[in-house]
């Protein structure tokens, strides 16, 4: 069974489209109009092995709130959307990243109770144009909309850049983990018999 979605947003605010395939090879075409989220997800497709397509036209001129947690619904659609059943998922993931000085710890539990607990305190904010403070509401909105509990820390780091980067990559490493098939299991992985 294919684990494929096609997600499309649109608003007065943003325009989005995304296409994702969690059993990709980490083909990735991105044109957020954000050139800084741009490489944030190439860096997630190669990372986490999906294959992600994400077009987005936004109200950027004002800033860049809108289209980047707009994205954040998306990608969290797609995700839902391409889980399908949540069958035979190993259901948990984890990965620590390092980049340069940054190191971030990321926890998924593909649960349908969507949580983000995100402690990631930043000593700058500004990377070229982007703030990367808002990154906490595009991964809010991300796991609301996948229906996924996550925890996100950044255990060091001085450099927005590299802090974002380490976060990515581990959230798309937790991210494969987590979606992985455990053969052993037909079921959703849950005691209850429902996730």
């Amino acid at each position: 069974m294919k684990r494929t979605a096609e997600v499309e947003r649109k608003t007065k605010e943003t325009d989005i489209r995304v296409k994702l395939n969690l059993d990709g090879k980490g083909i990735f075409s991105n044109d957020t109009g954000i050139p800084f989220l741009d490489h944030m997800f190439e860096l997630m497709a190669a990372h986490g092995f999906m294959d992600l397509s994400v077009t987005a036209r936004g109200d950027t001129e004002i800033d860049y709130h809108h289209t980047v947690e707009d994205l954040g619904i998306c990608l969290g659609k797609a995700i839902d959307q391409a889980l399908g059943e949540r069958k035979g998922i190993k259901r948990y993931g984890q990965a620590m990243v390092p980049m340069d000085e940054a190191l971030a710890n990321v926890v998924i539990d593909i649960s349908n109770r969507p949580y983000l607990s995100y402690r990631v305190p930043l000593k700058e904010t500004s990377t070229g144009k982007f703030d990367v403070g808002i990154l906490k509401g595009f991964f809010r909105a991300l796991v609301n909309y996948a229906g996924i509990t996550m925890h996100i820390e950044l255990l060091s780091g001085d450099d927005a850049h590299h802090i974002a980067e380490a976060i990515f990559k581990a959230f798309a490493r937790a991210l494969d983990e987590a979606s992985q098939r455990e053969e052993r299991l037909d079921d959703v992985p849950s005691t209850k018999g429902l996730l």
